[in-house]
């Protein structure tokens, strides 16, 4: 899918045309897997970006390890490509990374962790069974990852996203994210990463992108007004800032 071309800036979100386009971005979803919540974000990216969105198995759980094996069959063969890791998927995207991945140029980890971001939580795991997901509350969703930001459309389209998920592997993913620690992988990516940071987040706290920091000093941190689910709250300084990282990694595809 190809879209009209952004630059990003301090000001208004300007299109921008040319002839070339940039690399592949790849969009690895948050937890409901689905990719569906990418709309708003594509709509606001140009025609030079070729989006290749991946959509987990809605029917089939499958940890961290699984994930990067079915994403790594997914991903370009003969072509540069961007890995955007979205909340839930920044682990799979940094352990692709630490791959060496041929073809890929660079990493952005949006609202995520490389760790369990919520420690106090573990215990939490046992419990899980018997967590009754389909009952929960879209007002409760709407606020943990929307907060503010909530709008008719965006509601709706969460709810729907969220609703095709089966309960066992909502639960499959969540224990994924209370086990998770690829605090080793990070630190051994060689290719330029950058972090979009909520302000707004009630989901993941700041101290993860302050741990992933700690581990990768060379990671570039962008901090936008937004809510946990920011490329959905705000698309277009979400496709400026991604748009201006891409940009500079100085690669082009005719």
């Amino acid at each position: 899918m190809q879209r009209e071309s952004v630059q990003a800036s301090s000001s208004d979100h300007v299109p921008i045309r040319s002839s070339t386009r940039l690399p592949t971005l790849v969009l690895l979803p948050g937890m409901d897997g689905t990719g569906d919540l990418f709309e708003p974000l594509i709509e606001s990216l140009g025609a030079d970006f070729k989006v290749l969105v991946v959509r987990y198995p809605e029917m089939q759980s499958l940890g961290y390890d699984d994930l990067v094996s079915y994403v790594g069959g997914l991903l370009p063969a003969k072509e540069p490509f961007v890995l955007l890791g979205e909340s839930f998927s920044g682990p799979v995207a940094i352990k692709l990374a630490a791959a060496s991945r041929p073809g890929l140029q660079g990493v952005i980890l949006c609202c995520t962790f490389a760790r369990n971001p919520r420690p106090a939580l573990a215990w939490l795991r046992g419990l899980l069974p018997s967590v009754p997901f389909t009952w929960i509350p879209s007002t409760l969703l709407s606020w943990a990852l929307l907060g503010s930001f909530a709008k008719g459309t965006l509601r709706s389209l969460l709810k729907e996203a969220v609703g095709r998920v089966s309960p066992s592997v909502m639960r499959a993913r969540v224990r994924a994210v209370l086990e998770v620690d690829v605090t080793v992988e990070l630190s051994q990516m060689r290719v330029p990463c950058l972090y979009l940071q909520a302000s707004a987040d009630r989901v993941v706290p700041a101290r993860a992108a302050t741990l992933i920091r700690s581990v990768l000093a060379s990671v570039q941190l962008v901090r936008l007004d937004a809510p946990h689910c920011l490329l959905q709250g705000v698309p277009e300084k979400s496709a400026d800032a991604l748009a201006s990282f891409v940009r500079r990694l100085g690669l082009t595809v005719s």
